[in-house]
This record gives structure tokens, sequence and C-alpha cells, in this order.
């Protein structure tokens, strides 16, 4: 590969991962997966991140960290600086983006429905404590992940690997920090957050009570926060996805 061709490579995956920071995929003190698997995930050279993660960090994006507990971790939230990349990014892949998140929210509807149909009390009880957990998690990184806690204690109540699988490797075409969802920008964060307490309510009682359809009509809604987010940031940067 030529040294232009290395360089719009490294350029590209700094702008995937400026996107993962605008988007609220990787937020401030999130470490971000290792550069081996992203790697994969992006389909380059472990190099190639190297670079960009290089460049990050001089920007103050970025921070690395040596030893137990090291890795490479989100400073920032996203410089008005970034907003051309977040753009490029967002809108060369929105066909693919709206086309995976109607898959993604399909499966979940599904897997909502097999979990309230094959709900346990045992069941019922985890899921009403990790709902508990995210009502209690302070806002931001730490809300982030114990939603992706409750929704995996729903996805394992439905019994079935097949499509967890799906699942999983769908959502991290849209997102790095998968399972993690979105979670947007600062500014938007508390309005979103108190919708999705709302709605986490909603489908945790439909699914300990056995209430099949319903629990997969919310399941479906509900992950469709994270178009809207993906949305919200590509007009930030003063583009208009296309619908």
């Amino acid at each position: 590969m030529s040294d232009r061709a290395t360089e719009t490579r490294v350029d590209e995956v700094e702008d995937r991962l400026v996107t993962a920071v605008a988007v609220g995929e990787s937020l401030p003190g999130a470490n971000l997966p290792p550069e081996r698997e992203l790697a994969g995930l992006l389909g380059v050279a472990r190099v190639t991140v190297r670079s960009a993660i290089a460049r990050l960090v001089e920007r103050g994006l970025l921070e690395t960290r040596r030893g137990r507990g090291g890795g490479t971790f989100v400073r920032t939230e996203w410089p008005d600086s970034s907003s051309d990349a977040v753009g490029r990014v967002l809108l060369a892949r929105w066909e693919a983006i709206q086309d995976t998140a109607d898959a993604i929210a399909l499966l979940h509807g599904a897997l909502a429905t097999a979990a309230a149909e094959r709900v346990t009390p045992e069941d019922a009880a985890l899921i009403r404590a990790r709902l508990e957990v995210f009502r209690d998690a302070t806002s931001g990184l730490e809300k982030q992940q114990a939603d992706a806690v409750l929704h995996r204690t729903i996805i394992d109540a439905a019994r079935n690997d097949a499509l967890r699988t799906a699942l999983a490797g769908l959502e991290a075409q849209i997102s790095i920090a998968a399972p993690a969802h979105l979670w947007g920008t600062a500014e938007g964060m508390a309005e979103m957050e108190t919708r999705a307490l709302h709605e986490h309510e909603r489908l945790v009682d439909a699914v300990c009570s056995g209430r099949a359809p319903e629990a997969g009509v919310i399941a479906r809604q509900h992950v469709g926060i994270d178009v809207e987010l993906l949305e919200r940031a590509v007009r930030r940067t003063g583009q208009v996805p296309r619908h």
C-alpha cells in the first residue's frame, strides 16, 4: 500500500473515532476497545489504528494509560472543530446505518417478546434489580453501562443464542462500543436519560409480567433512540440526514 493510501486509511479511522465520541458511543472516561479489536471492527491494520489514536492523543481527545487498568480513554467531548469529520462519516454511512438500525430494532423486539414468554421468577427479579441499578446510576458513562447490563439481562431471559449473536454482530456495525448504546452529548443527556428510564420501566414491566406483544413493541420503539441521536449529530454538523 502506498504512503498516501496508508495516510488516507489513518484519516478514515481518525474520523470514525471522533464520530464515536460525538454520538456518545464512547463517553468521557470510557475505555476504547484494544487496538487489535478496534482494527478488526474497523477493517484496518493494527498499525493504522495506532497511528489514528496517536493523532487524537496529540489533539487531546484521547489519552493512553500504562500498566494495570491501562488502555486508551476518552478525555473530552466532541470538539466543534471535528464537525466536518463527523458529518463525513455519518452521511457516507447513512443508508447502511438506517438499514442496520431497523434490523437491530426488529431483533430487540423479537428478543423482548421471547423474554416475556419465557421469563422465570428468578429472571424477573434480576431484570427488576438491573432497572434499579440504572435508575440510581450517575448520568453519563455509569448510566450507559447500566443500560447495557439491563438490556443484556432481558436478552439473556429470551434464551436464544442465535438471535443474541445476530444482534451483537449488527450492533457492532453501528457502534464500536457495543453492546453499549449511543448516549449523545452532554447538553441533551439528562433529557434522554429521563426518557430512557420511563421506557425501561414500561419494558421491564411488560417483560416481567409476561405481556409478550407489548414488550416487543416497546423494545423496538425504545432502541429508536440510537437513530435519533445520530440524526441530531448530523444536524449539528450543519448537514441534513437522508431519509
